[in-house]
């Protein structure tokens, strides 16, 4: 089978976010078209979290962990974005190191240009609002460039934040949705009163100083590895050299912030790197939306797959909107045409983990006819064996 034709697309797009306001800016589409000899383009639009660059999510160049040349494989078109603020898309107000979290200053002490002295842009990034206007955006150039009436959509992470509402908001446009790891707050922020989806303050978000004074923090290789580290609990989990792999995808997705940060290990006077990752203002994504029209689970059918190490999705229900669940969002989701794996031996990391073939697998039976296992409905747990057991 001839390898997937890979074309990286740079879409004009004038800015809704308020750092950037009405400027061209610039979203970045990877493209990876598997579509088979007289077969119709069957798209797939794949979206990152808050953090990791699109690419090194989705399209990491290691035989095992590219899941969306996994896809493209199977004869899917798939499409992988960043959003603004995010990899290789327009990152407004990021390119200046005195715009990071001010806490985080000591991490930038050698930079060259110096990152001293205050704030020069002192509010929060993009928006939930700003985000459903990039992902139509893409969702719209794709159908006009397939000819298909509808798109799959793939999230990972805080991805659910943009591709639940957007879903909800656009049905005619989705085909269906596969939430991994998904981030649901049962408690999140609500819409302006009286309104479904308008922001519920005026942006750009200024106040609390210390949370949204700033466009941007800084992560650093042993923070990502220190994040991941917490839910390795089973041997094999992660295979070595993994998080050196992770972490070069991510600095070629970040050109400036490659330039960034304290010395590597073993290479005085060169920066290790930092990955810049935006600082957002996010609502709509709560336990009054997700079942709003009764479209989730029905005219958009619903996957959901999560490790049962992730320590990141599913959190103590006394936290406020820090409160995170993953039971909630599948029991929230009105129709019946909906499926919840949780996978064992498996954290938040599990695009680049060992169980990461069984995500690419489920995904690819879901994109076929929206069924796994032959299950289109129901909650399972499937164990290191690959048996399932309910969970409803």
């Amino acid at each position: 089978m001839a390898a997937p034709k890979l074309t990286d697309h740079s879409i004009p797009w004038t800015s809704t976010i308020p750092a950037n306001k009405n400027k061209p800016a610039t979203l970045f589409v990877r493209e990876r078209d598997g579509t088979k000899p007289n077969h119709p383009r069957e798209p797939v639009l794949m979206l990152h979290g808050r953090s990791v660059p699109a690419l090194a999510g989705f399209d990491l160049q290691h035989p095992k962990y590219g899941w969306a040349d996994d896809l493209a494989q199977a004869g899917y078109d798939v499409f992988i974005m960043d959003l603004q603020g995010s990899g290789r898309s327009t990152r407004p107000e990021m390119s200046d190191p005195r715009n990071v979290n001010p806490v985080q200053k000591p991490l930038l002490s050698t930079h060259p240009g110096g990152a001293s002295g205050p704030v020069q842009y002192q509010a929060q990034l993009d928006n939930s609002q700003s985000n459903w206007d990039e992902v139509h955006k893409v969702v719209t150039y794709i159908k006009t460039l397939t000819s298909a009436s509808k798109v799959d959509l793939i999230g990972w992470s805080a991805a659910a934040q943009q591709l639940g509402p957007y879903a909800i908001q656009h049905k005619d446009n989705v085909r269906s949705l596969l939430l991994l790891a998904p981030v649901f707050p049962p408690n999140g922020r609500q819409s302006k009163p009286g309104t479904r989806w308008e922001a519920p303050v005026d942006l750009p978000v200024k106040t609390p100083e210390a949370v949204f004074g700033f466009p941007m923090t800084l992560s650093t290789k042993a923070g990502v590895q220190a994040t991941w580290d917490r839910d390795l609990k089973c041997r094999r989990q992660r295979e070595e050299g993994m998080v050196d792999v992770v972490w070069k995808a991510i600095m070629e997705n970040d050109s400036i912030g490659a330039t960034w940060g304290p010395e590597a290990e073993g290479a005085p006077g060169v920066p290790g790197g930092v990955m810049r990752v935006k600082n957002p203002y996010w609502w709509g994504w709560n336990s009054t939306t997700v079942g709003l029209d009764g479209i989730l689970g029905a005219d958009v059918p619903v996957l959901i797959i999560y490790g049962d190490l992730d320590s990141i999705v599913n959190t103590a229900s006394n936290l406020g909107l820090l409160y995170f669940s993953v039971p909630a969002l599948y029991d929230l989701i009105p129709g019946s045409h909906k499926l919840t794996f949780r996978i064992a031996c498996a954290g938040h990391q599990i695009p680049w983990e060992i169980r990461a073939k069984t995500v690419q697998r489920m995904s690819r039976h879901w994109l076929k006819d929206h069924t796994v296992e032959g299950l289109a409905k129901g909650s399972y747990f499937l164990d290191e064996d690959d048996v399932l057991t309910p969970m409803d």
